[in-house]
């Protein structure tokens, strides 16, 4: 095997990402999804052997996460045994390009073919893209990303104001000069979060980005004007600078009807198609699933003032058994600068409460489960695997949007727990 790597590495010099495809990870009952580590190697060493030894120290280190104490409380919560799991090693050129010392795709993101939360006149069926500059990893861990219905691009699935406010501030890239690591202090290890405004040295950043002219006080697609930039992707969505939501919607319908459910799809863009022309790369497709345990509720005949919570932006239909306790972030108490220690206090109450067999309702500020401590508490699921249902609640000074697109939510909905945006 090592001598089928060291030949591989010699075909190319391209960056790699290293990922499993795990047997449980395209399950159609019970899939799930960043639970087991990906890498991205700059696989640019001068040295071929030492290449081919980071190669194989990212192959071990993706099979050791199987047993990571994450790994093993979702193995507990779906009911499977960690020994029947079968796993494959992909390694694939990763989707991008190179901008001074770093390397990364000038958009990516996921897809799903079901929109849990469709607005004005989308229907759920007509599907949601979560979009964002830069590897794809910042919209799975939950950033803020950029999302459009890819039936209708053209029409705003945020408020404007929301999108200056809520928009794009830095981007994952890989440091193709960090030519020694040690990946086994994580995914992170060759990644660097570059700041929006270097993405300026990026000759196609005109395609995903608008600036807010102040003198006019309106929003123009590109970066040709002076002001404030933000990304909306309003260059190809909006005056179809290259044909990305078609793509994306022929895509979602053709994996969709293949097999038989909804799905979640992992992309990429690159600049590398014919005479530097977009290319549009497939990278992962995944079951999403629905709970079909179907429960009819009448919303008119609910006492809204009995009700501890109550929404219209709801996952999923059924009735909830085994509630024993209720865990919330004081909403007086919350303090953004300390969401890090929120979470390890919230996971030690999850192991007290999972060892005496009570589940729970977990409810706090902003999005569960981010990697981005500003915006929510970020739990990684081992932390919360006792709750059976979650919600997700604003504050009067602290809003975000749902986590929908990011590795958790997937998970959240794979176990079929409770979901609710209040």
């Amino acid at each position: 095997l090592t001598a089928r790597l060291r030949s591989f590495l010699e075909t190319t010099d391209k960056p790699l990402a290293v990922r499993s495809s795990g047997l449980f990870e395209d399950m159609l009952m019970v899939p799930f999804s960043g639970v087991y580590d990906t890498f991205l190697i700059p696989n640019a060493h001068p040295d071929p052997e030492r290449r081919l030894a980071q190669l194989c120290d990212a192959i071990r280190l993706i099979y050791a996460s199987l047993f990571s104490a994450s790994a093993r409380a979702y193995f507990e919560a779906a009911s499977y045994k960690i020994e029947e799991e079968r796993m494959a090693i992909v390694v694939q050129e990763l989707v991008g390009s190179r901008v001074g010392g770093h390397y990364y795709p000038i958009m990516a993101g996921t897809a799903q073919s079901f929109n849990y939360y469709p607005v004005s006149y989308l229907k759920p069926d007509e599907g949601l893209c979560v979009a964002a500059l830069g590897l794809g990893q910042y919209v799975v861990e939950g950033g803020e990303s950029f999302r459009f219905c890819p039936r209708w691009p053209k029409m705003d699935v945020v408020a404007t104001e929301h999108r200056l406010s809520g928009t794009q501030r830095w981007f994952y890239a890989l440091d193709m000069e960090r030519l020694d690591f040690d990946l086994s202090a994580g995914e992170e290890a060759t990644l660097d979060r570059l700041d929006l405004e270097r993405a300026e040295e990026n000759p196609h950043f005109h395609l995903v980005a608008s600036t807010w002219s102040v003198a006019d006080d309106r929003i123009e697609p590109g970066t040709s004007a002076r002001g404030p930039r933000f990304v909306d992707f309003a260059p190809v969505l909006k005056y179809d600078a290259f044909p990305l939501a078609p793509v994306v919607d022929a895509v979602l319908e053709v994996c969709s009807r293949s097999m038989g459910i909804p799905v979640e799809i992992e992309y990429a863009v690159g600049m590398d198609g014919p005479e530097g022309a977009p290319a549009f790369y497939l990278l992962q497709i995944k079951p999403l699933i629905q709970n079909a345990d179907k429960v009819s509720v009448d919303a008119d005949a609910l006492d809204r003032a009995s009700c501890l919570a109550a929404s219209d932006r709801c996952m999923g239909n059924g009735r909830i058994s085994g509630l024993t306790d209720i865990v919330y972030v004081d909403p007086g108490r919350w303090d953004l600068d300390r969401t890090e220690d929120i979470a390890l206090e919230i996971g030690a109450m999850n192991a007290e409460l999972k060892a005496e067999g009570r589940g729970y309702l977990l409810i706090g500020p902003g999005r569960w489960g981010t990697r981005d401590r500003r915006l929510g508490v970020p739990v990684g699921f081992a932390q919360i695997s006792g709750a059976k249902a979650i919600v997700e609640a604003d504050l009067p000074d602290f809003q975000v949007d749902s986590s929908l697109g990011s590795h958790f939510f997937h998970n959240v909905t794979a176990m079929n727990i409770g979901y609710f945006s209040v």
